[in-house]
């Protein structure tokens, strides 16, 4: 697909023609060759004295349409002049598809933070139907932001001007599922790796903790993920959680969790370790409880494994567990997804995050060529729309929602828990409502400025083999939390007053 444009909105109009052609490649051009290049988008404009014209057009091969638009003078006519594009240009999409988009013209991964901020300056009913209809979003998905933008407020309140969250990455696996995009190495390639990288992490922790004492930070909520951080030993699990005890000031954290992920990773030595050590929060991830689709996707373990892991996790006395599903694997019907749920909430974990499969471009899927649906709807519509009425109906509410790129059906993630078992972590995170401190290979540390928008991240190395060679450049990159803070000062203390 080839995009013919003359202005700066390039980028929008790019994952715009995404959604509706999710595996083509999108090439953008600013001069037309002299033989007129087939798929074509056009998305022109020109600026007047009064008004700026947007002209649109979509071609292939029989297919011709056009639309135009005129943009009035406004407070934001930049906003207004990408938006007057994105509706053109998705009308005729539609009609060269015949598919609709559940979430319209809208491409951001964090439609619940711009809902907020349309409800907050204008109220509710304002953010509904300016989604509704300058955007496009379905009736279904509005509502669900609504719902879901109610619980997350709660959570955000909780935040502080110093506050913040640790993310501690364990970026090895048993092996590598098929969808799978993060920086994770198997067992099988990386097992030299392990005690070296562990090693280094904890000095890391301990570096960092020194960073947050100083900046006279707030601990918050911990994350251990990855990765799978239960291929590490129940040694390793101990001295983990001791060191990240021994390091912060942990009287503060509301929430501590360790993604225990892959059921075939989980025995009684590894939970005990994790009790012990007073984490209050695990997640076991079946992704899907169909045998076939596991084996499709790469995951070395059965239904089965999934359900004894958590009855398991249960007697040891936990009493928040997370489960994840994937609603979209390839070969998964509808009925063998809605199965699986209906079996996990029988086992009534206290939260279930239901992903749509997101193919990026390093996974295995998107490299065999695994197709994305183009039909009317994705099977994986179905499945979200089941998830919706049986999690309400048991009792589960949404507290968080975000979007990837190259999602099945351009559909969503949502987090559903019961009362009070909302995971705060992953609203703070994605939220971006303060600063995350990220330790290990591939963790990003984001600063932010409390009651803004601005944002600084710092870069771990990707793979564990650079954190290794790389590590005391690592830790001169972290130093710039204490100048961040330092720069901050001033501001905080008046915030805070």
């Amino acid at each position: 697909m080839i995009i013919y444009i003359n202005n700066q909105f390039h980028y929008e109009t790019e994952n715009l023609v995404r959604l509706f052609f999710p595996n083509d490649k999108i090439n953008v051009i600013r001069e037309l060759p002299e033989e007129r290049p087939q798929p074509l988008v056009t998305a022109l404009t020109e600026v007047k004295a009064d008004c700026t014209q947007v002209y649109v057009s979509v071609e292939n091969g029989d297919f011709f349409a056009e639309d135009r638009s005129t943009v009035t003078p406004s407070e934001d006519m930049e906003k207004d002049t990408e938006r007057a594009i994105a509706l053109c240009l998705y009308g005729l999409l539609v009609r060269l598809t015949g598919r609709e988009q559940p979430w319209g013209i809208l491409t951001g991964v964090r439609p619940i933070k711009l809902f907020r901020r349309l409800s907050e300056k204008y109220g509710e009913d304002y953010a509904k139907s300016y989604f509704t209809d300058q955007l496009l979003v379905s009736q279904e998905k509005t509502n669900l932001s609504a719902l879901t933008e109610k619980h997350e407020k709660k959570i955000l309140s909780l935040s502080k001007p110093r506050s913040f969250s640790l993310y501690v990455s364990i970026p090895f696996c048993p092996s590598r599922c098929s969808y799978c995009s993060f920086v994770s190495q198997s067992i099988e390639s990386a097992k030299k790796l392990i005690d070296p990288y562990f090693e280094l992490l904890l000095r890391e922790i301990g570096a960092t903790a020194r960073i947050a004492e100083e900046c006279e930070l707030r601990l918050e909520s911990v994350y251990i993920g990855g990765g799978t951080p239960t291929t590490l030993s129940p040694e390793q699990l101990s001295r983990l959680i001791g060191a990240l005890r021994d390091s912060f000031d942990m009287s503060t954290c509301r929430e501590f969790t360790v993604e225990a992920g892959r059921p075939d990773t989980i025995d009684r030595e590894k939970l005990i370790a994790i009790r012990d050590g007073g984490v209050d929060r695990i997640s076991i991830n079946p992704q899907t409880l169909n045998d076939d689709v596991l084996r499709l996707i790469g995951r070395r373990h059965t239904a089965q494994q999934t359900l004894d892991a958590f009855a398991l996790a249960r007697e040891l006395g936990f009493r928040h567990i997370n489960m994840d599903l994937i609603a979209g694997l390839p070969t998964e019907k509808v009925d063998s997804f809605t199965a699986t749920l209906d079996k996990l909430c029988k086992l009534s974990p206290e939260s279930i995050t239901v992903h749509t499969l997101a193919m990026k471009r390093s996974s295995r899927l998107t490299l065999q060529g695994k197709e994305l649906d183009t039909i009317a709807e994705s099977p994986a519509a179905g499945m979200l729309r089941y998830c919706e009425g049986k999690l309400i109906s048991e009792g589960y509410h949404p507290y968080y929602l975000y979007r990837q790129t190259r999602m099945e059906g351009n559909l969503e993630n949502v987090g559903w828990s019961r009362e009070g078992y909302d995971g705060i972590y992953n609203v703070f995170v994605m939220d971006e409502t303060h600063t995350i401190l990220g330790v290990g290979a591939g963790a990003v540390s984001k600063l932010k400025k409390p009651a803004s928008e601005q944002l600084e991240r710092i870069f771990n190395y990707k793979y564990p083999y650079e954190y290794i060679n790389g590590f005391d450049e690592l830790l001169r990159r972290k130093e710039r939390v204490r100048e961040f803070y330092a720069e901050l000062a001033e501001y905080i203390s008046q915030i805070c007053l």
